[in-house]
Parts: C-alpha cells; structure tokens; sequence
C-alpha cells in the first residue's frame, strides 16, 4: 500500500528558476515604467527579461 502524499509539481530547482525570472520581469518592467516609458513598453522588457533570466539561472544553478 502506498501512502505518499501527491508529489509536488514542479521541482524546487524549477521554482527557484521561475522565482528569479518572474522577479527580474517585474523589476526591469517597473524600471522602465518609472524611467518615463510607455506601459506597455515595460511589459515588452519585462517579458524579455523573464526569458533571458531563465535561460541564465538556468545554466548557473546546477
């Protein structure tokens, strides 16, 4: 009989990962906002942002 309880669904590595892209889209849209852009030019650089720092934690975090 197995008693485990539900595995989780993502992996901590992949929350971590995820963690630090979406607080990097959220920090370089808000500073492009505040640097005088338009809205949705902060969610262009933020969306960039949270796929270049994936790929970047992605590669430094074993």
């Amino acid at each position: 009989m197995n008693n485990q309880g539900p595995q989780p669904l993502l992996g901590l590595r992949t929350a971590i990962i995820l963690l630090l892209g979406v607080l990097t889209a959220l920090s370089a849209g808000t500073l492009t906002v505040l640097a005088g852009g338009a809205v949705a030019s902060g969610i262009l650089a933020g969306g960039t942002a949270f796929a270049t720092a994936v790929l970047f934690f992605h590669t430094i975090i074993a």
